[in-house]
């Protein structure tokens, strides 16, 4: 994994890594505190701040990641394009183009703000809770992925109905629906409605 400062000081000069902790907020979006990470996705899940990503190339098409097979939450499954926590402090698009680098390789051409949804969403499969208060951002990837294989098992780009019939037959992160429809005006802005989002 890249190390960029705001993942650098998550590590102590013994060489162990310090918690992760996720800024925890209000129902309108302002920061109460803190958790751990893990702690913080335990039922019934305790309201964190996080960001979703889609990036869209030249064509219209969605850039889908699936989730590598060691990540302890919902491993193996399809969603969009990144998806993470800003650290306590950091701003939301800071961290979603860190994150975007850190597990594809590759810096957004464009990105830019596309509102927030708040969301509760169990996931059967582990058993934790995806409490969020969700930054969403849109933008354009046009350099080659190189994506991290601890976090990303594949990637694909899709059409929206590709995208339709991938979701119909593949398993997708549980708040990937969600996140997609809070994200979709602001698609249809970047894409042009050819696109079909």
């Amino acid at each position: 994994m890249p190390i960029t400062p705001a993942t650098a000081t998550h590590s102590t000069s013994e060489g162990t890594t310090d918690a992760i902790l996720l800024e925890l907020v209000d129902e309108k979006g302002v920061t109460i505190g803190t958790a751990e990470k893990l702690a913080a996705h335990q039922p019934p899940g305790q309201l964190h701040r996080a960001f979703s990503v889609f990036l869209f190339d030249e064509q219209g098409r969605l850039l889908l990641q699936q989730r590598a097979l060691a990540k302890y939450h919902s491993p193996g499954v399809w969603s969009n394009t990144c998806c993470g926590h800003p650290y306590p402090g950091e701003a939301p698009f800071a961290a979603a183009a860190r994150r975007t680098f850190e597990e594809l390789g590759v810096s957004p051409s464009l990105l830019g703000e596309a509102g927030t949804v708040r969301y509760n969403h169990p996931d059967p499969a582990s058993g934790l809770v995806e409490q969020e208060y969700n930054h969403l951002f849109v933008g354009m990837v046009q350099a080659a992925l190189a994506p991290d294989p601890e976090e990303v098992g594949e990637t694909a780009f899709v059409t929206a109905a590709e995208l339709a019939e991938r979701h119909a037959r593949d398993p997708f992160s549980a708040w990937f629906m969600t996140v997609l429809d809070a994200a979709r005006p602001a698609i249809r802005e970047l894409t042009g409605p050819s696109a079909g989002w």
